[in-house]
């Protein structure tokens, strides 16, 4: 590959007329370095999307992101160094523009993005005032210019990041947008530009700072109090001047307290002249995504593949269900008599066990994972959920097992009486129809017999007013959840849109996929 050096704009439309795949944006200020580089091998090696993506490295220093007394004359500025980084790292392209070039006329003769004052109040913005201004202004007119597909961001600047996510939103910008966690050197000084500017003593004494936000995050892990007055007083010892250091809602950015179980520590530090930036994010529990929904929509598929692709723990509450039901039917008892159901339930052990990647359901020793499956579980298992002490059991169960966090639940209740603290929540529907045709080739994979689409339609649409109409628990779409029409997608698709719902949530620093 030969990197294309584009500088005007006609040269950027003509090299963006020849391309055939999806475009990724990543915009610098140039100075790249091993953090840029991890953005560029993202974009390029279908870590966001099925295939492999063209990817453009914008390179332009932003003039109106600096302040009066700020470094933009001194910034580095070494293009040919730019361009190796870039094309060892998989870019197809940079496009270095003139001020000119993105602004026409001069800054002064364009339109400004004004950011909302409560995103720029706390950390950076507050003492950069018009700072996330220029940096919001640019990012349209770059867009403008490029139009990507996605747009890949670090997260090293969440302030930053937050931003022009709500940006995009807001302004309902066509492209993606993906976040990378911060890429740090071996001794856990997160890459910077600007780091350049360190002297070995000061470099030395900058590394106060990820070594006390390390310890933040493994102190919260562990329950133990945040104590920022003492944090202040570590990095002074080490010669440091604190800009700021705050605990914040991770998508508000605004002050809260360390002990909600998940926020953001965030730092600014002046070493001899140069200024850092760090952050770290306190998780007092694993996050924890509650996927609801009616019957024969995919969640348990669903829910399986999503665990996986993100390195989380799958529970099947549905299965648990299903479990009860095969029970009661082995014990010869009545699914409506609640007296002998409570009785038995005490008798009931059962067991979720991880093999091969596939969870097994064991019930007093046996392993019952097809049976469960079976059209006669099925015909009854709603009523059975539907029952207190049923209900009581199980929910106890999964609460125990969700204490810790680090899983993904899926059934009819988990978002709004299992797990109504979770960081995400996920309402899996479809058509009537198109469940009915799922549960028909479901049937017919495992070997049962299979009615025709009509009578599973009227069996599904039986079961759904069950949910919803039962007294304990009813089937419900959780104020808080994201609703996932599923017809005419398929699995991946699905996972993709979960997984992109997720990153809203919970940043890929603060919970890095496994792959």
């Amino acid at each position: 590959m030969r990197l294309s050096v584009l500088r005007s704009q006609n040269e950027l439309l003509e090299w963006r007329k020849k391309l055939t795949s999806k475009l990724g944006l990543v915009p610098t200020m140039g100075g790249l370095h091993p953090g840029h580089s991890q953005l560029i091998q993202s974009a390029s090696n279908s870590h966001f999307n099925d295939s492999p993506s063209s990817v453009l490295v914008s390179i332009f220093i932003n003039p109106l992101q600096f302040g009066p007394d700020e470094d933009f004359y001194e910034y580095p500025r070494d293009l040919d160094s730019d361009c190796q980084i870039a094309e060892q790292s998989g870019a197809d392209a940079i496009w270095a523009p003139s001020i000119r070039e993105v602004f026409p006329g001069g800054p002064e003769a364009n339109f400004k993005i004004n950011v909302p004052a409560s995103l720029q109040e706390y950390l950076c913005g507050s003492i950069r005032k018009g700072h996330f201004d220029g940096v919001a202004t640019v990012i349209i007119h770059l867009l403008r210019h490029v139009q990507p597909n996605f747009l890949v961001l670090g997260e090293k600047d969440w302030q930053q990041f937050v931003i022009v996510r709500k940006l995009i939103q807001d302004l309902c910008l066509p492209v993606k947008m993906h976040g990378v966690a911060t890429v740090r050197d071996p001794d856990g000084l997160a890459y910077s530009s600007r780091n350049q500017y360190l002297s070995k003593s000061e470099r030395e004494r900058s590394l106060a700072l990820p070594r006390l936000l390390a310890k933040a995050t493994h102190d919260a892990q562990k329950g133990k109090a945040l104590n920022l007055k003492e944090l202040r007083a570590d990095l002074k010892s080490h010669e440091l001047d604190v800009d700021y250091l705050e605990v914040v809602d991770p998508h508000q950015l605004q002050p809260t307290k360390p002990d909600k179980h998940f926020s953001l520590l965030a730092a600014s530090i002046k070493c001899g002249t140069t200024r850092l930036i760090d952050h770290t994010f306190l998780m007092t529990r694993k996050p924890i995504v509650a996927i609801d929904g009616p019957a024969g929509v995919g969640k348990s598929t669903v829910s399986r593949a999503f665990a996986k692709k993100l390195g989380l723990l799958y529970l099947d509450t549905g299965a648990m269900y299903r479990g009860v039901a095969w029970f009661i039917l082995e014990k010869g008892i009545n699914p409506t008599d609640h007296f002998q159901i409570k009785k038995i339930l005490k008798d009931f052990k059962l067991e979720l066990e991880l093999s091969n990647n596939c969870q097994n359901v064991i019930v007093n020793g046996n392993n019952i994972t097809n049976a469960i499956r079976s059209p006669k579980v099925t015909s009854i298992v709603s009523s059975v959920a539907a029952q207190q002490p049923v209900r009581e059991s199980l929910t106890n169960q999964q609460k125990k097992i969700g204490q810790s966090g680090g899983l993904v639940a899926e059934g009819r209740d988990i978002g709004t009486a299992v797990f109504p603290n979770a960081e995400l929540k996920i309402f899996l529907t479809a058509s009537t129809r198109e469940r009915a045709q799922r549960r028909s080739l479901d049937l017919q994979h495992q070997g049962f017999s299979v009615p025709s689409l009509d009578v599973l339609e009227q069996e599904i649409a039986k079961r759904d007013d069950m949910d919803r109409n039962r007294e304990i628990s009813p089937l419900k779409l959780a104020k808080d959840a994201k609703e996932v029409i599923t017809d005419d997608m398929n699995i991946q698709e699905v996972v993709q849109k979960i997984e992109e719902l997720f990153r809203l949530k919970i940043p890929e620093e603060a919970w890095p996929s496994p792959f």
